[in-house]
């Protein structure tokens, strides 16, 4: 707390002409300074997240509005402000510049370019902290977003306007699902991609360039935009990022496009608003978290939405990543963000561990929306793939305990093992809907039955290239009419017999 004999010197100070006179409520003086924080005397009109200028080129942003003292935190090195410095108020809350030549850059938190490729030419400004778009002004979610995932397009669909969390412990493939939902988009016609906006918090620098690396050598750089705010960054950046790209991502979404916005991670946020609020005196709750960390991941999820169509129909789908300790999704923030947000998929360390990649918990991963939005033609064929794969664990728990089963156990086992097999996917490499559609429906129709577990795999690719090379007409069919008729069910179990008796052959 600012003790009052410290005002009264400054006031006494700038009497005596020590200080520059000047209207208190648009400049003010700094009381104290550290730890990214700032005290700041006057600015007696600022407003609750206005941008403050203060000397050598660095900016704050006002949090804290006292009765004695305006509290901003800094955007910039804390060692190039020092007691007694005047600030001014710029009467401007914080904004991010926005326009379409922000496509293909990395930017920092605040927009400005830092992949070395000069300045960026925006459109204009956007503030970061606007009010999602009302019901009225959507639409319910109903279109796909493809993420070229077997396990996710099939089990947890998402739709455009989602929201759909992705949680697990650290090093169980969260970012690597969310980079090849991105990349996946280079599959689909220039018209139908979604923008795509990464959004890196707390990562260290070199793990961004590793993903900036690959979205550029599969060529997905082209259209996504990468937001970072890194470790060795103040928690002011790391606290305003996830902001920042949510309102590149809205400028697009109101013209009409569909964005996709990553946000990796939110521990890494709600960590960074921690320690600011810590610093700034407010009181702790839970976790020493502050008690509207709740209400600042869902004023960012609720952004996430599909526009109606008298609003141009553009889409803003999130995928928050949050990261757990020890699989613990009952800890404060991953609960918070479970409650927010339309469905998750769970990471398990242990089927990491085991070989499944990506390590989805089939069982405790929902899409909430998702069905609503899944293509007919992988509705059709997935449609019982959830409820085989929950028997297929209880029955392997079961088994293990070495009880003789009956027949009919034993070729749900036998099942069981050739899912999760064919669910299985390299990292980097994003599946088509047709050839998706394809090899669950060899699976789901009894095809690998007989196929040994350990040539799955090669059955799969042998099928699909099959399929390409001898059966393209029948792919592009299914990939333009999306959904199985009597005719097509037909040619696929014509098509799928043909290459089973070459593969036995």
């Amino acid at each position: 707390m600012i003790r009052p004999e410290e005002i009264t010197e400054i006031i006494k100070k700038q009497i005596t002409g020590y200080m520059p006179a000047a209207d208190m409520s648009e400049v003010g003086y700094v009381l104290s300074v550290g730890d990214g924080i700032a005290r700041v005397y006057g600015l007696s009109n600022a407003m609750s997240g206005e941008m403050i200028d203060f000397p050598n080129g660095v900016r704050g942003m006002a949090l804290n509005l006292e009765r004695d003292n305006v509290g901003c935190v800094l955007m910039g090195e804390d060692s190039l402000i020092k007691e007694g410095d005047m600030v001014r108020r710029t009467g401007q809350v914080m904004s991010v510049p926005v326009g379409d030549a922000m496509i293909g850059r990395v930017v920092n938190a605040l927009g400005e370019p830092i992949d070395g490729k000069g300045p960026i030419k925006a459109d204009g400004n956007r503030p970061i902290d606007v009010i999602a778009p009302g019901v009225v002004e959507r639409q319910p979610v109903k279109q796909p977003l493809q993420t070229g995932v077997k396990v996710v397009d099939a089990i947890i669909p998402i739709g455009l306007g989602q929201r759909e969390l992705i949680i697990g412990d650290r090093q169980t493939g969260k970012t690597a699902l969310t980079v090849d939902a991105i990349i996946n988009q280079k599959n689909l016609p220039p018209e139908k991609r979604a923008i795509c906006i990464y959004v890196a918090v707390g990562q260290k620098q070199s793990t961004v360039a590793q993903v900036v690396k690959k979205l550029q050598d599969y060529g997905a750089m082209e259209y996504t935009i990468v937001v970072a705010a890194c470790a060795s960054e103040p928690a002011s950046l790391l606290y305003v990022a996830p902001q920042a790209g949510c309102a590149i991502g809205e400028y697009f979404m109101w013209k009409g496009r569909d964005v996709l916005v990553v946000y990796d991670d939110l521990s890494k946020h709600a960590q960074a608003y921690r320690q600011m609020s810590l610093l700034l005196r407010r009181p702790p709750g839970r976790e020493a978290y502050p008690g509207d960390v709740f209400y600042l991941h869902s004023a960012l999820l609720e952004r996430a939405c599909k526009l109606s169509k008298e609003n141009g129909g553009g889409s803003l789908t999130a995928l928050p990543i949050i990261e757990t300790q020890a699989n613990d999704v009952s800890a404060y923030i991953p609960t918070n963000v479970i409650s927010i947000t339309d469905g998750q998929i769970f990471l398990e360390s242990n089927l990491f561990y085991s070989g499944v990649r990506p390590a989805v918990n089939v069982g405790i991963s929902v899409s909430r929306v998702g069905g609503s939005a899944q293509v007919k033609a992988m509705r059709q064929v997935a449609g019982t793939l959830r409820i085989d794969l929950a028997q297929y664990d209880e029955l392997a728990a079961f088994s293990q305990f070495g009880s003789d089963l009956d027949k009919e156990s034993l070729r749900q086992l036998a099942r069981g093992e050739r899912m999760v097999e064919l669910l299985k996917q390299d990292q980097y490499s994003p599946m088509a809907l047709e050839e998706q559609v394809l090899s669950i429906f060899a699976a789901t129709n009894g095809y690998m039955d007989d196929v040994p577990v350990a040539k799955v795999h090669d059955f799969e690719t042998g099928l699909l290239r099959f399929a390409r090379e001898k059966h393209s007409a029948f792919m592009k069919t299914l990939a333009e009419k999306r959904e199985f008729d009597d005719q097509l069910k037909e040619e696929a179990k014509t098509l799928v017999s043909a290459f089973k008796a070459q593969f036995k052959a």
